[in-house]
């Protein structure tokens, strides 16, 4: 009998809700991104919960993009969310909606409000606003232009409309009490005027509505029951509350819960894009970034990240989330998945001087022992082989069950081999080991008697396909590169180590691989085909290596 989870308070919060037969038993919640940068996994927590929270009451779910900034906003956002969405396997049916969408309808809803007396024009600059807004533990003070009257703030306000004025002249703000301990109830803008293209609206306007006012708004609008973000919004409910109640519109609901933030990583898009354009990766999708679709090109699965998501769970109150439990959800996944594959990532050549020079025999291996379907190969072997430089020791201690002088080892699938002769180069570095095969000692066949501690894998040299690894390791080398107050930024944390990029020999039935395949190499970890990939040149990512890979230093 499977075990019943506890609900989080999210969820105690909605049953609550469907007992009291609120909303007419209707669960409705949105996913609002702004189209100003890629998604990342700190986004994966409050998408996953919109979703599978919705999915688990038999709701609804809409995605809606919050784009009331054109200067940052750009359709190619808008695709690249979209595709994120789609691959962690959400789907919001026919309902795709924008902010912008409701420009001509907040605009009415503004005008409301200047009507009521509970919005204003102010020609005060930032700065002055800024001061005029104190501090959180003494009141702010007053606008010189908050007691204007209601007509001449709605003339105002349609000529703002109307471009008569310059960006920063104007704003539109609500009035509210300038002496409340909260900062964001302080008479906060609802407009400002920007001269920019909408990707969407193009130059239908030239004010647009602040976040803080369409937010709550939209979700209204929309019918949202449960509008579920992140804990830096907690500050922000009031002002939520307020709008929808002095509209007298439908009272949609904020809650919050704590964002997810990941040692090792930063979660701002405006850092991430200056990792981007200062040319520290080679873009968004690079696979040390923690963006959705570098994710998704380095190998992760969308089943891994919802588990982790699921793992992490809704709590109140912020903490930081080793990464090393996001990479175990991928382990944890790949593992039952992934075709077990050879590949010799620091080939060392190996002859073995009792074997036929041109024989080849072929071995049989299982794809994947934790997949009964999945079946089994064949694989080459031959006179000549490729194993790991590190499966080999000269001076070994007596520990080492791998590779060494006098020493046997069996090969994965094969026979066991016993060394016999060192070749070095000029510089002492070993370049070849001269081997030989023990008969009868064939995997499955083995009647010879001898006994080997250690399996290595390995890579038939004439059969081998050569190929490019890109070995990845964590971007930073703090486990909080943005949270130093000595004057360091996480620039100052910059791995230059983060990437190494190796000449491997893999056995030949990858010659075949496609783009976003993905297999563990033996003993290594696990891999996928890299989008850079040609037929007569494959690239394969690291996606997680075998154990935990991240241990504190």
């Amino acid at each position: 009998m499977e075990e019943k989870k506890s609900l989080n308070f999210i969820e105690q919060i909605i049953e609550q809700d469907l007992k009291a037969g609120k909303n007419e038993g209707r669960v409705h919640t949105r996913f609002p991104p702004e189209p100003n940068g890629f998604l990342h996994i700190g986004h994966s927590k409050a998408l996953c919960t919109n979703f599978m929270i919705a999915q688990k009451y038999k709701g609804k779910t809409n995605l809606r993009f919050d784009d009331t900034n054109p200067i940052k906003e750009d359709t190619k956002y808008v695709d690249a969310i979209k595709n994120d969405i789609k691959w962690l396997g959400f789907d919001w049916e026919d309902r795709l909606f924008f902010a912008s969408d409701y420009f001509q309808q907040l605009y009415d809803y503004a005008t409301i409000l200047i009507n009521k007396g509970l919005a204003y024009v102010d020609d005060s600059t930032q700065e002055e606003m800024a001061t005029l807004r104190g501090v959180p533990t003494k009141p702010g003070t007053e606008s010189p232009f908050r007691n204007r009257s209601i007509e001449e703030n709605v003339d105002l306000f349609e000529r703002m409309k109307a471009g008569e004025f310059e960006e920063g002249s104007k704003v539109l703000r609500a009035k509210i009490d300038m002496s409340s301990p909260n900062m964001h109830m302080r008479d906060p803008v609802m407009y400002r005027i920007l001269k920019a293209e909408h990707h969407r609206t193009g130059n239908d306007w030239c004010i647009y509505p602040m976040y803080d006012f369409t937010h709550g708004i939209s979700d209204s609008i929309e019918g949202v029951t449960h509008s579920l973000c992140s804990l830096e919004f907690d500050d922000h409910r009031p002002l939520y509350d307020w709008f929808l109640e002095k509209l007298e519109i439908f009272p949609s609901k904020q809650y919050e819960f704590a964002r997810l933030n990941l040692d090792y990583t930063i979660m701002s898009k405006r850092k991430l894009l200056k990792l981007v354009e200062e040319g520290v990766v080679s873009g968004w999708d690079d696979p040390r970034m923690p963006t959705l679709s570098a994710l998704r090109r380095r190998g992760f699965t969308p089943a891994s990240i919802r588990n982790f998501n699921e793992k992490v769970g809704l709590a109140k109150r912020n903490n930081v989330i080793e990464y090393s439990l996001l990479e175990f959800c991928v382990r944890e996944d790949l593992n039952k998945t992934a075709p077990r594959v050879m590949g010799v990532l620091n080939p060392l050549k190996v002859t073995i001087t009792n074997y036929p020079v041109d024989k080849v025999e072929e071995m049989e291996v299982i794809n994947n022992p934790e997949n009964p379907e999945g079946g089994s190969r064949k694989i080459p072997f031959s006179h000549q082989i490729w194993i790991e430089k590190e499966d080999f020791m000269e001076d070994a201690p007596r520990k080492f069950f791998r590779l060494k002088p006098a020493g046997v080892v069996r090969l994965k699938g094969a026979y066991i081999i016993q060394c016999d002769e060192v070749i070095k180069d000029d510089s002492g570095e070993v370049t070849e080991l001269k081997c030989s095969y023990i008969e009868n000692s064939k995997s499955g066949e083995d009647t010879s008697g001898v006994k080997a501690k250690g399996v290595i894998h390995w890579v038939s040299l004439p059969h081998a396909f050569k190929a490019e690894v890109r070995m990845y390791d964590r971007l930073f080398t703090d486990p909080t590169p943005d949270g130093h107050k000595d004057g360091t930024t996480f620039m100052d944390y910059i791995n230059p180590d983060s990437l190494k990029i190796m000449k491997a020999q893999v056995e030949p039935s990858l010659a075949s691989a496609k783009v976003m395949d993905q297999f563990q190499f033996m003993r290594k970890g696990y891999f996928n085909v890299d989008q850079d990939s040609k037929p007569a040149h494959l690239v394969f990512n690291l996606t997680v290596t075998l154990r935990d890979g991240w241990k504190k230093k």
